[in-house]
């Protein structure tokens, strides 16, 4: 909420430009340094203004341009989430005057200074939110203020306010499943194995998933390959009711809806707290009406958690909030030193994940290893299911083709891929430098060269790996290879490679019966 002096009659009032300009998530509006009703002068000091129309309100930062063909003397310019967002058509009347700072941005304030939240200060800061009345910068102030400490009666309000912000879905089931793992980990896409296996099985679990923000790839980008994953709640509801599951992209359903403004701000500030991640998960869990939830938290040294230590305070943080919201939570650890499966990248782990679903005999072993143990902890929720039976119930959905059949009925269901599915051309390949043993490999610099090679945006870039941990190399056998549609992306990825491979060579060990030399 903000407040202002001025009435609708008095305000300067300039006409709605829409203008071609992608502002990402932020309102931008741009005026005349020569404009007819504003003197540009007067909002010095003032980095945002508020546009009104009868009962419509956007507030928006400010931009002024000398160039008139841009935006008129008597007109004000909408970048395209802005004109979006306020939807009042070209050439409307808008009343325009400097923007006060919403109030809940003083309880900020005295958070950064070391007061504690209240929950109504954490409810008005997650509706302003929501709404677009902090600039980036306020929700810089937010996260740090936030990042420096926060008690568990803050975490338990923020979850509850994120959650309570956007769709809230419920479900007839008394036993809807769901997992999430906390990312870092190229290729591990086992939500798009254990969703169609647990389906076949009979639970509920309709899985909302993330697009990438610094990976090359999400669950939703890689589903994109497959099918159409950006559905209505109520096509959502369908989809779940004819499959007893789904793969769809949360964001477009709307769960939520004040995690992804807080993450796009995060990441570039590289900003990821335990409690903040906590809050992200279960808000949108909590949203998604699960009740019995499964988290995954890889473990490695270039995971985003390195040891056994921070796993079991993540994992306890987890368990207290589900216990809060009656969410029944398990938390494992799983092996997070490499990627998971051969390819990194949309396409790339598209095929990955059928080849595991049609019992390809080339496909990932790791990667079908792990999705059966993830499905097998969700199954066991089955009451009717014996226990310590989930592995071998999970086994036999995969194995007899249940799976491969349900996830088919899911992509049909969904609706047709929309986009390029066809892995890219240009390659190049990255290989050994000497003989040996691969002992390490950096899964945050193989997430980059397949960021850099296009993913996720050019769906068929990435990286297929040729080899893992513990295999032998020799000095010129390629380690993986980089596929682009792009040559300058390509270029830029095999330069970075050459600059850090990711890989770790150690002495080559001599097999069994073998001298050392």
């Amino acid at each position: 909420m903000t407040k202002s002096t001025h009435t609708d009659k008095t305000r300067p009032r300039l006409k709605v430009r829409r203008i071609s300009l992608d502002t990402g998530r932020e309102n931008v509006v741009v005026i005349s340094r020569h404009s007819s009703a504003l003197r540009p002068d007067v909002f010095r000091g003032f980095s945002r203004v508020e546009l009104r129309r009868n009962s419509r309100v956007l507030l928006a930062t400010l931009l002024i341009t000398d160039d008139n063909g841009l935006v008129g003397p008597d007109e004000i310019g909408l970048s395209e989430p802005a004109f979006r967002r306020f939807a009042e058509p070209a050439g409307s009347l808008v009343a325009v005057s400097p923007a006060v700072s919403p109030e809940s941005l003083d309880a900020v304030r005295a958070k950064i200074q070391g007061r504690t939240f209240k929950p109504a200060e954490i409810d008005a800061i997650i509706d302003d939110l929501t709404h677009y009345r902090y600039s980036d910068m306020e929700i810089a102030a937010f996260l740090i203020g936030s990042a420096s400490f926060m008690t568990t009666d803050e975490l338990l309000a923020l979850v509850q306010a994120m959650a309570r912000a956007g769709t809230q879905l419920k479900w007839p089931d008394t036993i809807v499943v769901d997992k999430h793992c906390i990312g870092g980990i190229p290729g591990n896409r086992t939500s798009m194995i254990v969703v169609p296996i647990v389906a076949a099985h009979g639970l509920t679990i309709p899985k909302t998933s993330s697009r990438a923000i610094t990976s090359p790839a999400g669950t939703a980008d890689t589903m994109e390959v497959l099918t159409r994953v950006d559905v209505s709640v109520e096509e959502m509801k369908e989809v779940v009711a004819a499959c007893r599951g789904c793969l769809v992209w949360g964001g477009h359903v709307n769960l939520s809806p004040a995690d992804d403004i807080l993450i796009s701000v995060e990441r570039p500030l590289s900003l990821d707290t335990r409690e903040q991640m906590v809050a992200s998960i279960m808000s949108k869990k909590l949203a998604a009406g699960s009740t019995r939830l499964l988290v995954d938290l890889p473990v490695g040294p270039t995971a985003k958690l390195t040891n056994a230590t921070e796993a079991m305070r993540l994992r306890k943080l987890f368990e207290f909030v589900g216990d809060h919201f009656g969410i029944a939570v398990e938390v494992i650890t799983t092996d997070g030193r490499q990627p998971i499966g051969s390819g990194i990248g949309p396409v790339l782990e598209a095929e990955d994940v059928m080849a595991v679903l049609a019992n390809d005999d080339a496909a990932p072993a790791d990667l079908r290893e792990k999705s059966l143990r993830l499905a097998a902890h969700l199954l066991e929720y089955d009451p009717q299911l014996r226990g310590g039976s989930g592995y071998a119930r999970a086994r036999e959905l995969l194995d007899s083709g249940a799976a491969l059949k349900k996830m088919q009925a899911i992509i049909d269901s969904q609706g047709p891929a929309t986009c390029r599915t066809d892995v890219g051309k240009l390659t190049v390949d990255v290989v050994a430098d000497d003989d040996g043993t691969i002992s390490e490999i950096n899964c945050l610099q193989l997430n980059r060269l397949g960021r850099t090679a296009g993913a996720p945006i050019d769906k068929g870039a990435g990286i297929k790996l040729f080899s893992k941990i513990g295999d032998h190399v020799e000095k010129g056998q390629p380690l993986y290879r980089i596929h682009a549609y792009d040559q300058s992306e390509l270029d830029l990825a095999a330069a970075s490679a050459k600059a850090n491979c990711g890989y770790t060579i150690g002495p080559r060990h001599p097999a069994i019966g073998e001298t050392a030399t």
